[in-house]
């Protein structure tokens, strides 16, 4: 039957009924997944920018490792870092709200509320690195290479589009089944690759010459290896839309590749990098005694903000025999001493992780509500009990670094589960085989925090063994889930959203995210949960908490830490708005000072 339009609106926008049901078209020129957007249709520029902000000078930064590919999406070589940011977004997020999203390279959109589609029509200024336009050809384009040549799982993650129509030059049409906002977000948030670069090339594969983009910035210079500098395009068509003003200010960002940080942070002091976020507590509270702060040249501060945090911490991989039972997972978990590491380690500057959800509402931080109950309770057999009667804390000391308490209560643990000290190692009463495994990593860092874990684990029979590799050793096996143990994080979650199926649904168990190797029909009922109320928030928070309590009782991890705040330090030759936006440090809106750059020098 032929629908009629009777008006178009969201927040300003427009709304089409059918005559025998209801369906209401959206048209809008931004999207929220939670809230309404901050900045309203026709704004000019973010409110943690400065709009005048001087263009121009040189960013220095680094990285460990090495790379050999200008792919970011290939499945195999190392990609030069920052290489992903060679394509702009469909639309792209603000930093002082959480997934709201606004115009880049569609200037708007219009979908159905049923979510059955979404129409993105492409700004008609819009054009290539190479000054080639960007048609909704290229977004049809982009989205099947990535689905058929990408990263293997986000074909699966993205199987609620059913067919992509190029409507004409300027709009394409996804059509969705059994999507929801959710689902749309990633559409959104969609990298627009150049059809007439890539059609004969495979995404798959890495790539030794610097491709055709189609953001603000170019490969102007660079060594395999080595280092890689990136250009500010003078002529990138979109460098004065509201999302960009004020933003992107550096002419030149260069990243030299060090074989550690140790080595990086010498050449920080000596002036070859110009800026450094500190992620070593010991380093920040006693690396720092150098002439250039005393004198004022550099800068060092801490910055406060109020990002979700990421779960970072020691992970198991669950497949391994010796760490697929919850109970020896526990076990381990108390045999790390966070009190006396925070204390003697850290200087005090770190509080434990508790949450996959740290940070945020939908940590479980009480015993479960009525509404917890009722979505718990068809699992209850598949969960631990303790979810229903506990609430999730790791194991805590006094920090004198006497743990006998705690590893009396591990001992406990590993009975239960079948193992048993004989001769001073921890042995497995059926296979007669020993507790033995390694912690992967690739940095003296890790190895540093892991050392107190691995003489506490001894002490109960465990041999640890500590195996530093190269950065790429350490990437592939993480990628084919070669590990007993890593060192590593979760993604920071603001929410719970369909972000979560590839670390943890068991369809993504060989995901390159599903970390701990996580097969689990409680887990996949709560994901299916929060995927079935995304866009009813108070439904949402209850199986966000619930969810939170079947992954932190299931031991997948021994929780680390984090720190509320950047610790930041810079040579004093930059500016910044004197509003920071509220979920990041905010780099991409400093600007070189030339007057400061002069008394620098």
């Amino acid at each position: 039957m032929r629908v009629r339009i009777l008006l178009l609106l969201l927040f300003v926008s427009t709304t089409v009924f059918a005559e025998e049901h209801e369906v209401k078209i959206i048209e809008a020129q931004s999207i929220a997944l939670h809230s309404e957007p901050k900045y309203p249709d026709g704004f000019k520029y973010f409110g943690y920018v400065n709009p005048d902000a001087p263009k121009g000078g040189l960013l220095r930064s680094y990285t460990v490792g090495t790379f050999d590919s200008f792919n970011r999406y290939a499945q195999r070589g190392d990609p030069a870092i920052q290489s992903g940011e060679l394509y702009d977004t469909l639309m792209v997020d603000s930093d002082d709200e959480i997934s709201v999203y606004y115009p880049l390279i569609a200037e708007k959109i219009r979908y159905a509320e049923d979510y059955s589609f979404i129409s993105f029509i492409i700004n008609e200024k819009a054009t290539f690195s190479d000054g080639k336009p960007i048609t909704a050809n290229d977004v049809a384009f982009s989205f099947n290479k990535f689905k058929t040549q990408g990263i293997p799982s986000w074909g699966d993650y993205v199987s609620f589009v059913k067919e992509v129509v190029v409507e004409d030059e300027h709009t394409v049409t996804f059509k969705l089944e059994d999507a929801g906002l959710d689902e749309i977000i990633t559409l959104v948030a969609l990298r627009v690759l150049p059809e007439h670069y890539w059609k004969d090339r495979d995404l798959s594969e890495p790539l030794k010459e610097v491709p055709v983009g189609s953001s603000g910035i170019m490969v102007s210079d660079f060594k395999f290896g080595q280092y890689v500098v990136y250009e500010s395009l003078d002529n990138y068509w979109a460098k004065d839309l509201p999302v960009n003003k004020g933003q992107s200010n550096f002419k030149y960002y260069r990243y030299d590749y060090y074989r550690d940080q140790t080595v990086a942070f010498e050449a920080f002091k000596a002036g070859d990098i110009d800026i450094w976020q500190e992620g070593i507590a010991k380093q920040w509270a006693t690396g720092y005694d150098l002439p250039a702060i005393k004198d004022g040249r550099m800068i060092k501060e801490e910055i406060e903000h109020e990002i979700p945090q990421a779960t970072q911490g020691f992970i198991f991989n669950t497949k391994r025999p010796q760490f697929s039972d919850p109970k020896v997972r526990e076990a381990l978990s108390y045999a790390m001493d966070f009190e006396w590491m925070n204390k003697n380690l850290f200087f005090n500057q770190y509080v434990r992780t508790v949450s996959y959800f740290q940070g945020t509402d939908y940590m479980a931080r009480d015993l479960p509500s009525k509404a917890e109950l009722e979505i718990l309770e068809p699992i209850r057999d598949k969960v631990p009990p303790e979810v229903f009667s506990k609430v999730y804390n790791p194991p805590v000391t006094d920090g004198s670094g006497n743990i006998r308490s705690n590893l009396r209560t591990a001992i406990r643990l590993l009975k239960e589960a079948g193992w048993e000290v004989k001769d001073k190692k921890l042995t497995n009463v059926s296979t007669g085989d020993e507790f033995k495994f390694e912690l992967m990593t690739y940095t003296p860092t890790t190895e540093r925090i892991a050392i107190p874990l691995q003489q506490n684990l001894k002490r109960l029979g465990i041999e640890m063994t500590i195996r530093q590799v190269d950065v790429s050793q350490f990437l592939n096996r993480e990628h084919e889930h070669d590990y007993d143990m890593i060192s590593w994080s979760y993604s920071a979650n603001a929410f719970p959203s369909s972000g979560l199926l590839q670390p943890w649904h068991s369809k993504y168990v060989d995901s390159t995210y599903n970390l701990a190797n996580v097969t689990d029909e409680a887990v996949d009922y709560l994901l299916q949960g929060i995927l079935d109320n995304q866009q009813n928030s108070d439904a949402l928070l209850n199986w966000g908490r619930a969810l939170d309590r079947v992954l932190t009782w299931n031991h997948y991890l021994i929780p680390q830490w984090h720190a509320n705040k950047f610790r930041v330090a810079y040579w004093d030759q930059y500016s910044r708005p004197s509003v920071r936006p509220k979920y990041a440090l905010g780099l991409s809106t400093w600007w070189y000072d030339k007057d400061k750059a002069i008394k620098l020098k």
